[in-house]
């Protein structure tokens, strides 16, 4: 059909006015069940491809360590591919790898989440491999020396020796005095270099057990074939005996500008603020995501356009809130241009932060970024392994896995208002901490 030109301006119109969406947001089905362990299974059908995704988030991350026992979490991220009972020890991964497909975990404060993305016929094998994991660990002084060596070395290399490695436990420790989040999940090498093997058996023992842990099946699957195999694989999984230690901090109010400087082994200055902000799922939350996207989300950007490309005092900009479970930061950050004062930039920047508090975003302007956010969401559940961890982190969060159809919608109730509202709110200097990164030199 041959298009003319008025057409393609009504269509360019469309896009632009945010009437015609990115893509159609396609709701996910999903059925979900507890088995009598406690262990609670998500199953989503998807035969587009033949492949699934076997994955456990366990209700764990660096926030339930104690003060003088941090990087637990992220250790046994490590320790839990040593082997098991059943698989010998450096097998683990080799099952997966050789059956075409791949494995990783990753750990948080709030959560530590471990997953396979195999061949859907190799469904089976994955469950049997989760259940392992969480039954018959290796927790044993070999697998212990063996990790807290490369736990202890990662520590060197990702943060000690890496330019701004150490920025957010400098931070970290600043914002928060009496919460754990004032520790970061890598943890204190000391700590781990010091801990028993019964500690971390005991750590292993309260945490990874199936009453605090979600199992997301995503996929080529048969939901009522699968059902049998979970139980088969972790129906008789004990539950955990022991109470799961859950940190009820209320952190005070920050009361005053916390400020400071940090010699570092780098070539270019920072200049970083960090403001104390609500939860994750808190409506202010959402309200603070789209104003941090409004700072510094794209060439597009206020800071980019204003610090980067017209005044040409900045190289670099960004601005990003910390997605924890509890009252967490929200992070603005510069680099200068050579030859660039660094109080200059600071004060450039909060320049810009003061006009989103004194003047309402436009119309134009607004539309643009609700639009960038239906269109992240929509992408953010394209790929099974992705779908398999929103579903298994809204259960665990908040424990309303639908929030996966329905989150989006909190986003689009935001208003301009209520953008201009949390920048005066939050964005303040009462209620930040100010970090300058310069050369050692």
């Amino acid at each position: 059909m041959k298009r003319t030109k008025r057409s393609y301006l009504i269509l360019l119109t469309l896009l632009l006015s945010g009437s015609l969406a990115f893509a159609q947001q396609q709701k996910i089905e999903f059925t979900e069940f507890d088995l009598t362990n406690g262990l609670h299974v998500i199953l989503h059908e998807d035969h587009s491809t033949p492949i699934v995704s076997v994955s456990v988030m366990y209700h764990v991350g660096s926030k339930n360590e104690q003060p003088n026992r941090t990087g637990f979490a992220h250790f046994f991220e490590h320790l839990m591919f040593e082997g098991t009972k059943n698989i010998p020890r450096g097998e683990y991964a080799k099952y997966v790898e050789k059956a075409g497909g791949t494995l990783n975990a990753n750990t948080s404060a709030d959560r530590t989440y471990y997953y396979e993305v195999l061949p859907s016929n190799q469904l089976e094998m994955g469950l049997w491999l989760e259940s392992e994991r969480m039954l018959h660990a290796k927790v044993d002084s070999i697998g212990i020396a063996t990790q807290k060596k490369v736990v202890i070395e990662e520590k060197k290399q990702s943060y000690d020796n890496r330019p701004y490695g150490s920025l957010l436990i400098e931070v970290m420790k600043r914002a928060f005095k009496v919460h754990p989040y004032r520790w970061t999940t890598i943890g204190d090498p000391d700590h781990i270099r010091a801990a028993k093997d019964e500690e971390f058996q005991h750590f292993y023992n309260q945490f990874y057990v199936p009453n605090n842990a979600v199992l997301v099946i995503a996929g080529d699957i048969q939901p009522e074939t699968t059902r049998q195999l979970v139980e088969k694989y972790f129906g008789d999984i004990p539950a955990g005996k022991e109470e799961i230690y859950r940190p009820n901090v209320v952190e005070p109010p920050l009361n005053g500008e916390i400020r400071d400087t940090i010699f570092d082994n780098i070539q270019v200055p920072l200049v970083l603020h960090a403001y104390r902000t609500p939860a994750m799922g808190t409506d202010d939350y959402y309200a603070i995501d789209m104003l941090s996207t409004l700072l510094s989300d794209g060439h597009s950007s206020r800071l980019y356009k204003a610090l980067v490309d017209n005044q040409q005092i900045a190289m670099q900009v960004g601005s990003f809130p910390l997605p924890y479970k509890d009252p967490s930061v929200s992070i603005v950050l510069a680099l200068p241009n050579m030859g660039k004062d660094i109080a200059e930039l600071e004060e450039a920047m909060i320049n810009e932060i003061d006009k989103v508090k004194t003047q309402l975003i436009d119309e134009r302007e607004f539309q643009k970024l609700r639009n960038k956010f239906e269109n992240d969401f929509i992408n953010s559940n394209s790929r099974i392994a992705r779908r398999a961890n929103n579903l298994a982190r809204y259960y665990t969060y908040f424990g309303n896995t639908n929030l996966i159809n329905t989150e989006l919608d909190k986003y689009m109730a935001v208003t301009r208002e209520d953008i201009k509202g949390v920048a005066n709110k939050y964005f303040t200097k009462d209620n930040r901490v100010v970090l300058y990164y310069l050369p050692k030199k």
